[in-house]
Order: C-alpha cells, then structure tokens, then sequence
C-alpha cells in the first residue's frame, strides 16, 4: 500500500506538470465554484427573505444539544432542487474537464470550447446522473436527521456512495450509459484500479501539503497581527484566504486529471501522455 501511495505521489507530481503545461484545466473548476456560490444564493437568499424561522430551524436541527426539528415538505423539495441544481453544475464542467485531459493524455490539441461540447453533448446523461445524485444525496440528508445514529450511518453510506461512483463522469462522458450502467462500470473500473485511485488521492493530499501548511501559517500570523497592525494582518489574511481558495481549485483540477488518466490506463491500457510510464506500469498495473 505504501508503495501505491508513493506511486500516487509521483502521479499527483505528473499531474501537476500537466496543469502548469494546460493552465485552461484549471479554469473549469473556478468556473464551477462560481456556479455554485450563484446557485446556493438563488436558493438561500428568497428563503432567508420569505421563510426565516425555517433557516433558523436548519441551524437548530444541526446542533446536537437541540431536539428533532420537525421541518416542512416543501422544505425537503427545495432540498432536493438545490442539490440537483448544485450536482449538474459540478458533473457539467467535471465533464468537459475530463474530455480536455482524456484528450490531452492521448496528444490531442484541445480547447476549453471541446471541453464545453462534450459536455453539451452528454447533457442528457448529465441531467439522469445529478437527478439521481440529487436522490441519493436527499436521503443521505433524511437519515442524517435521526438523532440516533443517523449522521454516522449517512457518513458510512455518503463515503461507500462516493467511492464506488468514482469513475461515473468519465464513464459517462466516454461510453453514454444511463447512470445505473455507468455506476457497475465504474464499480468494475475501480475493483482494478482502487489501490491506484485511493494512492493517487493521499498522493495529492501529501502533494499539496506543504502549500496548505504555508497558507495556514499566512493565515494564523495574519490573525495575530490584526490586534496590532491592522491593515497588515488583514492583507495576510486576505491573501491566504485567496491562495486557500487557489489551492482547492487546484486540487479539484488534479483529482480529475488524474481520475482520468486512472479511466484511459485501466480501460485502454494506454498510458496517458504526460504521466511517468515506469509508475503506472511497476507502481500500477492495469487489470481491465
């Protein structure tokens, strides 16, 4: 296993050097955490307007020391349109990311508008794929709700639903299944590659680590400094805000490059352009 996870940490380092050769790979991410900011206050901002005692209950239904809160129907429906809303953006320009480096690891020019296309053209499986998100996601929220152990039994459920879902964008951006098909392709994809995608996550993670620690410095000094050079600790803490910001779209950015350079080697056997072949051919090995 740590042989793996030493693989993912060349991968993530492969990875890098192909985001810095592509930079537009990194705009998809941005671009979907704007969507999403924009899609959470569409739904947030009329309700605090129309309906703000119900908020208030979301807050009190997430502390523990509180009793059950008895929220209304509409309440769940609303749930269910914000997460299908905020599910299609995520999967849509999770889609046209894994078309641009999907084509890029096979030496293909390609633009951030190929990007935009494909994911146009998989829209119909974009829009089954977040309804059925949505599904699972609201009752992942209903069973969290229940105080007796709901919120440990939704994060069991919330991680097995994330890991066997791993490959489902590339699957369908590649192959146009309906969701069902695409979750048992992506079950069997990652019953081969599972120690190479759980290895190239921590791989990212490690990867990543030092920048992370050097903006939690920035932001700690920051916060110290605003009791007696205000303007100067507020900049520090701004600036590692932002650089906190820039190290999270990154990291999106490169846990898709590599998820797709994971689905072309475990399907094609190809070895992405771009990726170190001595580490996917000794440190992985393609099974599919």
């Amino acid at each position: 296993m740590f042989d793996r996870i030493a693989s993912g940490f060349r991968a993530a380092s492969d990875c890098w050097g192909i985001l810095r050769q592509d930079k537009k790979l990194l705009l998809f991410p941005l671009i979907s955490g704007i969507c999403c900011i924009i899609v959470l206050l569409s739904f947030v901002v009329p309700l605090v307007v129309i309906r703000p005692q119900e908020i208030v209950a979301l807050f009190n239904q997430q502390n523990p020391r509180v009793g059950a809160v008895n929220l209304p129907w509409w309440f769940y429906v609303l749930v269910f349109a914000f997460y299908f809303c905020n599910y299609f953006v995520i999967y849509f320009f999770n889609a046209a990311l894994v078309h641009c480096a999907l084509l890029h690891f096979k030496g293909i020019p390609v633009t951030m508008g190929d990007g935009l296309q494909a994911a146009v053209r998989s829209l119909p499986h974009i829009l089954a794929w977040s309804l059925l998100s949505a599904t699972v996601g609201l009752i992942l929220k209903a069973i969290e709700s229940h105080r007796e152990g709901g919120r440990f039994i939704s994060g069991l459920l919330g991680t097995a639903w994330s890991i066997i879902t791993y490959f489902v964008v590339p699957v369908l951006i590649v192959e146009k299944v309906d969701p069902f098909t695409a979750i048992k392709r992506s079950t069997q994809i990652l019953r081969n590659t599972w120690g190479e995608a759980i290895g190239g996550r921590i791989g990212i993670g490690w990867f990543l680590l030092p920048f992370w620690l050097i903006a939690l410095v920035v932001a700690v000094g920051g916060a110290f400094l605003t009791s007696t050079i205000l303007p100067l600790g507020l900049a520090l803490v701004a600036v590692a805000v932002v650089f906190m910001i820039t190290l999270g779209l990154v990291s999106s950015a490169l846990g898709t490059i590599l998820q797709s350079g994971l689905y072309l080697f475990a399907t094609e056997g190809q070895v992405p352009h771009g990726m170190d072949r001595d580490v996917l051919q000794h440190g992985f090995t393609a099974k599919a």
